[in-house]
């Protein structure tokens, strides 16, 4: 294993270890499954990315960037608007069709942040990781959406004041699970309980962590903006509206320019006091500096006119992460805090009982093991709002004191992963908590009883597959919340199929009962009970590779449902199901420990069989190589490099009528160069042409080639259609939530496409036919449309 470098701010490279804290880590969360079940694995297989984060920011600078921009995004959702604007203008049939939402509904997803509605009885309001707003009238049993489809989908921050004014902070500001890929563009505000918002300040704060009201004066909100996590500046630190948020201004600046505000805490017995948190950190593309001189605590007694650095009790060196902070609103001289180190674990548990003066470190042993090694994950605490002794501490495991932190003890019950716990100040001992696997509430004061929401649609999905045989039948593999099964049907219950984060899950093409199921770096099981068990390992010790993807690719031959695939940095193929591999291929990356360019990665990210000749193989890596082989692995052929733009290969497809022609899609963002996102060859690989050219500048992910002339793709901002040969793209498609698609899967007799998004959940789309699609191929030079193709999909 080769890990990517920490450095912390004294300039130390932290590699030593590494290795052993990230299994730590794993073992911790990522391996629990979302029904608390053991993932197959006893280990799992070594991968170049740590984290979900890894994995979608090395694809997202794979064009060597060294920044991932909000401004980025924005360009590209605004080249997004204008080609859906041209399409509905020239291919109304496609740009007008209506996407379905399949589900699920009772999975959920990354929550961070809730706001309790304080006049309407059971009403809150809860931010999802990259899912929006979402609102419910019934304490949290079901939610409905109070979000915009068309915006930006990733949550930092939501609040309301007495009067029903809602706030919502984009961007999420926890630095993993792979939301922080897409960042936000500042506040928005809703003066009708989420059903419309107005942008209203700080877009370039990146990420929103907390809002604060002032109880005396709701017109004084407090924001806290953690800024770019990969471009140092802009807007940080803690920000004053005093108009109900029409302006703001910096209240308290950042000590340097990597380090953004995570907390804001107002006294609620004397609002000119209030405390903040700081936290210095930097991503870049080989190293993470989640610590250093910036991160600390801070209070004013003014309002937040001038602040001071509490340092009584505290450390004051540079070993400091992300620090936790609250008041206990019943006795406001009690405050608890905790800080982790700068590489992740957890550091000390600190009280203070005169208001921030002084503070004392706490014997908190159990809170070390709940941080695991990434305490920058978390960094919340919550206090009883009736009882200064008792508080909570956001961890893997949510962490419970009732004696003033001098002890926790574990609270079974949620999901792993926890982020907000509020209060029902109408219903008493009513507790409100969101997590990884999103929303629960408990009306024994969060001490037991922890209940699930039972509608919560907002899952981040890595894949999903359908079944060849009834398209009704859906498995898809989650962020956090394992491999799932949907076999009851469009909105019906999905049920969990082990894992831990589910990464590739196909079902067999023939017999729907044979499920394949992958945790991260291609801990893959085999089952013949529709994913459930006995489960039969297919990785550990039968696979040949040394480094694995997050996302090991697994796939079917499709002309042999008994012919898989599955590759590490090695293609292995099986010939009888999945129950024995043989590799054939030696390592097709140039990464790994051993480059002596160091890159940190080489593995394969996708592989596709041609469906015309099972000997026709195509290959594509994440250090940008692409690979065929005629003759099954016997000889291996290498595009060359000079003609491809080096980033990592999300997706290759072959034509399902020639073996020779195959599409590859690519991650990264062009930022002015001739960069492309989508490529084709019509000689078996040995050329290939640019047809990405009219798509917006983003990273796009999927490819499916139709049968009958169409090309759809999948990117980070949405789904585009065009004939086989490129050139004019349209929109498909009118109201698909602005989240990333992440995976296609198109479904030849009934047309339907079916698409997994990171953060929305399955979305379904019925393809028009186009009647003068072309059914060769005949290149035509960059920027020559097909608009003939397209424009017959009125008709179809």
């Amino acid at each position: 294993m080769n890990p990517i470098l920490l450095r912390s701010r004294r300039g130390l490279t932290v590699a030593a270890g590494l290795a052993l804290l990230t299994a730590v880590a794993l073992t911790a969360s990522s391996l629990t499954s979302a029904s608390g079940q053991e993932s197959l694995a006893t280990s799992t297989p070594t991968g170049p990315m740590e984290l979900p984060d890894e994995w979608m920011t090395a694809q997202r600078l794979s064009d060597g960037s060294t920044t991932l921009s909000t401004a980025k995004y924005a360009k590209a959702r605004g080249e997004a608007n204008q080609l859906a604007a041209h399409s509905r203008s020239v291919y109304r049939d496609l740009a007008e069709r209506n996407w379905s939402f399949f589900g699920p509904t009772n999975i959920g997803g990354r929550v961070v942040d809730i706001a309790v509605d304080p006049q309407v009885e059971d009403q809150i309001f809860i931010a999802a990781a990259s899912g929006g707003i979402w609102k419910s009238s019934d304490a949290g049993a079901t939610f409905t959406t109070a979000w915009p489809d068309s915006s930006g989908q990733s949550m930092g921050a939501v609040a309301m004041t007495s009067n029903g004014v809602l706030f919502a902070g984009t961007g999420e500001p926890q630095p993993g699970g792979g939301s922080i890929t897409f960042g936000g563009d500042g506040i928005y505000r809703s003066q009708d309980r989420g059903a419309t918002w107005q942008h209203v300040g700080l877009k370039d704060s990146h990420a929103i962590a907390r809002f604060a009201v002032d109880p005396s004066n709701e017109d004084r909100i407090f924001a806290a903006a953690t800024g770019n996590l990969f471009v140092p500046g802009g807007e940080r630190g803690v920000y004053l509206s005093e108009d109900g948020g029409d302006t703001w201004r910096q209240s308290l600046a950042a000590p340097n320019d990597t380090t953004g505000a995570t907390e804001v805490v107002i006294d609620p017995s004397n609002p000119a006091r209030m405390y903040a948190a700081m936290w210095d950190h930097r991503r870049e593309p080989h190293q993470r500096t989640y610590g250093g001189p910036g991160s600390s605590l801070w209070r004013s007694n003014d309002g937040g006119q001038t602040w001071q650095r509490m340092t009584n009790g505290l450390p004051t060196d540079a070993d400091q992460g992300r620090w936790g902070l609250a008041v206990a609103p019943s006795n406001p001289q009690r405050l608890y805090a905790y800080v982790g180190t700068a590489l992740g674990p957890f550091r000390a548990f600190y009280r203070s009982d005169d208001g921030g003066d002084t503070w004392t470190q706490t014997p908190v042993t159990a809170g070390q093991a709940s941080q695991s090694t990434f305490s920058w994950w978390f960094g919340k605490l919550a206090v009883d709002p009736k009882d200064h002794n008792h508080v909570f501490l956001t961890g893997v495991n949510l962490m419970r004191s009732t004696n003033g932190a001098q002890s926790f003890s574990s609270v079974g019950g949620p999901h792993a992963d926890q982020h907000v716990l509020r209060w029902d100040p109408k219903k008493p001992n009513r507790a409100y908590l969101g997590n990884d696997g999103g929303f629960y509430r408990s009306d024994n004061n969060g001490a037991s009883g922890w209940v699930k929401s039972t509608h919560e649609p907002y899952t981040q999905f890595y894949t999903v597959d359908v079944a060849e045989t009834d398209p009704a039948l859906r498995v898809g593999g989650a962020q956090d919340n394992g491999c799932n099964r949907g076999y009851n049907g469009r909105g019906g219950a999905w049920n969990a199929i082990g894992c831990g984060d589910g990464l590739q899950v196909i079902i067999h093409p023939e017999n729907p009962n044979i499920v394949f199921g992958c945790s991260q770096y291609g801990s893959c099981y085999r089952s013949e009970n529709a994913g459930g068990a006995p489960r039969q390992s297919i990785s550990t010790g039968q696979t040949v590779s040394d480094r694995r993807n997050w996302l090991t690719p697994l796939q079917f031959d499709p002309s042999d449902p008994n012919v898989m695939y599955y590759a590490g940095n090695i293609v292995n193929r099986s010939t009888d199901n999945g129950r024995t591999w043989k590799a054939i291929s030696p390592d097709l990356t140039g990464g790994g420990p051993n480059d002596p360019s160091g890159y940190p990665w080489g593995t394969i990210s996708t592989i596709a069989a041609a469906p015309t000749d099972g000997n026709k193989l195509y290959v594509g890596t994440d250090d940008g190589r692409l690979w065929w082989t005629d003759d099954l692995g016997q000889n291996w052929n290498r595009v060359d490099q000079a003609q491809l733009p080096g980033t990592w290969v999300t997706r290759v497809a072959v034509h399902p009528k020639d073996k020779n022609i195959a599409y590859a899609t690519f991650s990264g963002f062009r930022s002015g160069s001739d960069r492309p996102h989508v490529m084709v060859t019509v000689d078996g690989g040995r050329t290939w042409t640019d047809i990405g050219r009219g798509l917006p500048d983003a990273p796009v992910n999927s490819v499916v080639p139709t049968s009958d002339g169409l090309l759809l793709v999948g990117t980070d901002v949405g789904v585009y259609v065009s004939g086989w040969n490129g050139g004019e793209w349209a929109s498909l498609g009118a109201d698909l939530p602005n989240a990333a698609v992440m995976y296609m899967r198109y479904h030849e007799p009934t047309r339907q496409l079916s698409v997994a998004s990171f953060g929305r959940g399955i979305y379904d789309l019925a393809v028009p036919r186009c009647p003068a699609a072309s059914t060769k191929l005949p290149l035509r030079a960059p920027g020559v449309g097909v608009v003939g193709a397209l424009a017959s999909c009125r008709a179809g």
